[in-house]
């Protein structure tokens, strides 16, 4: 008997997730957010611009084509596009989690959907990190992930000097599209020392033999460099910008081993723009719903064919460590198969073995380093959506004891904006940790936690007049459990 396979996310690996389930004779419902399957990574123009090369920024995107083909064609899968899963339903008795969704464009009219198989998977992505410094409220600072958004969907830059800054080889794929589409870019600055990131990629290369793709990618990103002269600055970041009403320098200092600026060493760059990009924050929150555990540094805990701590479910990709989009399509498959009720063979497990080599190297090699957490000052906004600066938590914490998160969050409203909490909460957190520890026990930590647990009724934005409609079909559905109390009139 086949299976049914609900998956969550479009991207690599919850592509590679239903292909892999249909192929093993499950029958699969595929949930994206996004009008078309590709995640972040394929993202592409809209045909409807009528452009005469619409695939002339990035990677993968014909074999991504063809997989969009197969699965929006497939008998067997049914395809849920601009799809918004908004809560996670436990079932009382076990069995699958339901998820519920709203099917349309956010703002018109939607369409109520429960999903409901005998397994779920999981494989929703991660987001642009950036920890605050002086500035990076000014309009011209923009994550990594939404320069090249821009780029990729609109042709649209962000700026004509872009400054990009952080660390890991995403920074790359930003420039290349940048550069590409007119940007000038003066540098990518990489914060983590050249030394660490040597040691580390060039260690046992044959655990890596079945990256050879990453490889190649890697000589061309080196090539548009060369062309278009952009050099790549070790242990340096952007830790200030400065701008009337927008961004027009940006303070660039070189940074020690632990991302503390040195004295001295701070320059000033002008420019109109700053991508931004200090690692990524896995979206767990629906696994967290789902009932599956995360690891200490906030990505989701899994074994080895991807199953979740969870029963029936799985999960794959960026939420279970950030390792690209190859990484992804493997655990994809992997979670996949083992959800559709059969065992990867010898050649994919060995691929996915490499994956979780070249996740550990990743994650070893560009670390989010307790140093960031010097560059906020007391007036440096914390939390954008409620514009809680860094002073006012202090103050907070100092009248609490900065016992926990909480006590603070009902004080200042930090993490209580539109984003719940998605953008400041680790960095809120990571601050009370070093604002209220105990010197003398204090110890120096290897890196920052890239998300701290987030449980949420609610996962996407929903309005009040939807949650009304969503109880008149529940209740038309299974009718009143008893009937209406009516108080007795007196005579």
């Amino acid at each position: 008997m086949s299976r049914y396979v609900v998956v969550i996310g479009g991207g690599p690996a919850g592509t590679a997730a239903a292909e892999s389930a249909l192929r093993h004779g499950a029958t699969v419902t595929l949930i994206d957010s996004n009008e078309a399957l590709g995640g972040q990574y394929n993202r592409r123009i809209p045909a409807a611009f009528g452009v005469r090369r619409p695939l002339s920024i990035g990677h993968g995107y014909a074999a991504s084509e063809r997989t969009a083909r197969l699965l929006s064609g497939h008998p067997r899968c049914e395809y849920l596009s601009l799809a918004a899963v908004y809560q996670i339903e436990r079932h009382p008795e076990g069995g699958c989690p339901a998820v519920r969704l709203l099917i349309g464009i956010e703002g018109d009219q939607r369409e109520h959907r429960v999903v409901q198989g005998d397994a779920l998977i999981i494989a929703t992505g991660a987001y642009d990190r950036v920890c605050p410094f002086p500035g990076w409220d000014l309009p011209g600072v923009y994550t990594a992930g939404a320069a090249q958004t821009l780029a990729k969907t609109q042709r649209v830059l962000v700026g004509r000097t872009v400054l990009l800054s952080g660390t890991g080889p995403f920074l790359l794929p930003v420039a290349q599209s940048l550069a590409e589409g007119g940007a000038r870019i003066p540098a990518i600055l990489e914060a983590n020392p050249g030394r660490r990131i040597v040691e580390q990629w060039t260690a046992r290369p044959w655990e890596l033999r079945h990256s050879a793709n990453k490889a190649m990618e890697l000589i061309e990103y080196a090539a548009c460099g060369v062309r278009h002269r952009i050099p790549v600055r070790t242990s340096h970041a952007v830790v200030a910008v400065a701008g009337d009403g927008r961004v027009e320098e940006a303070t660039v200092a070189r940074l020690d081993e632990n991302w503390t600026p040195i004295p001295g060493s701070h320059t000033t760059v002008p420019v109109d723009a700053v991508a931004v990009s200090h690692g990524f924050t896995p979206q767990h929150e629906l696994a967290v719903a789902a009932g599956a555990r995360l690891t200490a540094d906030g990505f989701v805990q899994v074994g080895a064919d991807q199953q979740t701590t969870a029963e029936y479910v799985w999960a794959a990709g960026e939420i279970t460590g950030i390792g690209g989009s190859q990484v992804s399509a493997v655990e994809g498959a992997i979670a996949g198969t083992a959800a559709a009720g059969a065992t990867a063979n010898r050649a994919l497990r060995a691929r996915h073995r490499t994956a979780e080599q070249f996740v550990a190297r990743l994650a070893a090699a560009h670390p989010l380093r307790p140093g960031v957490l010097t560059w906020s000052r007391p007036e440096t906004v914390v939390c954008r959506c409620e514009g809680t600066t860094r002073g006012e938590l202090a103050a907070a914490w100092s009248r609490s004891g900065g016992d926990s998160y909480r006590p603070a969050k009902l004080a200042t409203r930090a993490g209580l904006g539109p984003c719940q909490g998605r953008m400041c909460a680790a960095t809120i957190e990571a601050l009370r940790e070093r604002e209220c520890a105990d010197t003398s026990t204090a110890t120096t930590t290897p890196g920052l936690a890239a998300a701290t647990p987030a449980w949420r009724p609610l996962a996407a934005p929903i309005r009040l007049r939807e949650l009304a409609e969503l109880a008149e079909l529940d209740n038309a559905a299974t009718g009143p459990a008893e009937p209406p109390c009516v108080t007795p009139q007196r005579p």
